[in-house]
């Protein structure tokens, strides 16, 4: 699908280190502001016990799961919309993303440089959502200039819808309201998505915690988030220094590990699941004795576009589908039983596509060799 969440933070809060453990690279986490410089690009494997399941029932040449990427980027200061630190550039690579995941420093370490010299991730998040603001105001300010007296004239249903959002969101904007929180209608976002505005994008917020808070689910810090943030973005207490000890072992030691710890799953299967969901994505699979595979489609998306996913010829020549899910099947044991039980399902070309849902897609090879020829 070729999404990417952008983490994103003040300097030396921990971003490196989420982005080597999640990603396994080792790109360079240091003790200074701006370690980062350039985005840090890495695929990301979704975990999901269906696949292994899947796996184990169709004994495949290969298996493979669903990925998206992850973006490590430099670290924000205050005053990057006017410049400061790496300013322009550090903005102009968080556009690219499609969610935010916003890191925050809620632990206390002498030995790890602190930019600002002190713990208050409510004026961290402030520092970077107020220039992240900053920055999507001054897009909005420069459209509805570049529009002028055209504003006020104009009756196109679509140019209305523009100019509608853009007073709604400089309004809110020059209060420190991000465009998430403001009430937009699909015409008016559909009328904005070219500005492809920071605060419009998804967010989540990462509250990285001492090794003995997150074992004891006691930080005084993750609660203020959580409190501040008020339902904007999900909100999930991690140690990265637990999960880069964690991602250094097997998975037969990370269970035993994380079971002595008495954490029941590590931080960034959390995180990772987290933001596929943010992202709005779904998976279906397709199985056999050749491949069991995991597709990453969004959500809303129907069947010949799914299909598309695996070959353009498929979304062309698309017939139906043949679909199970994933739950029917392992209540019935097998395919063939879901055949017998009735559960096997055709679809056609309106079907929308269901996270779990297994499928052998039929098409027209008549109407490909036709395109092709």
């Amino acid at each position: 699908m070729g999404l990417t969440a952008g983490i994103v933070g003040l300097p030396n809060v921990g971003k490196s280190t989420l982005f080597n453990t999640i990603t396994k690279q080792n790109i360079l986490a240091a003790n200074y502001p701006f370690a980062t410089i350039d985005p840090n690009v890495g695929m990301v494997i979704v975990p999901d016990d269906r696949i292994d399941k899947l796996t184990e029932m169709y004994h495949p040449l290969r298996t493979i799961p669903t990925t998206y990427e992850f973006t490590d980027i430099a670290g924000l200061v205050k005053g990057a919309s006017n410049g400061e630190g790496l300013g322009n550039k550090f903005l102009s690579h968080i556009r690219e993303v499609d969610a935010i995941v916003e890191v925050v420093r809620c632990f206390n370490d002498k030995g790890i440089i602190n930019v600002n010299d002190s713990v208050d991730p409510i004026r961290d998040i402030e520092i970077i959502n107020i220039e992240l603001i900053m920055s999507d105001l001054e897009i909005v300010t420069n459209r509805l200039n570049k529009i002028g007296k055209k504003a006020e004239m104009t009756k196109d249903k679509k140019e209305l819808a523009e100019i509608s959002a853009l007073n709604k969101l400089k309004s809110k904007l020059e209060q420190n309201v991000p465009a998430r929180k403001i009430d937009l209608t699909q015409d008016e976002l559909f009328a904005i998505s070219s500005f492809n505005l920071i605060t419009l994008k998804p967010i989540i917020y990462i509250c990285n915690v001492s090794e003995g808070d997150l074992i004891n689910e006691n930080n005084e810090y993750y609660r203020e988030v959580i409190e501040y943030v008020n339902g904007e973005g999900p909100v999930i207490m991690i140690s990265a220094k637990i999960e880069s000890e964690l991602a250094q072992l097997s998975e037969e030691d990370r269970k035993i590990f994380l079971n002595d710890l008495g954490i029941n799953e590590c931080g960034l299967d959390k995180l990772i699941r987290e933001t596929y969901s943010l992202l709005g994505l779904a998976t279906y699979f397709t199985v056999g004795t050749d491949e069991v595979k995991a597709w990453t489609f969004k959500k809303g998306m129907k069947a010949p576009s799914c299909a598309g996913l695996i070959h353009t010829d498929f979304e062309k020549g698309f017939i139906r589908a043949e679909v199970m899910s994933y739950e029917d099947l392992i209540s019935c044991g097998s395919e063939i039983k879901v055949r017998e039980s009735g559960k096997m399902r055709l679809e056609g070309k309106e079907y929308i596509m269901q996270d779990g849902d297994i499928c052998h897609f039929r098409f027209n090879r008549w109407i490909l060799n036709k395109v092709h020829n």
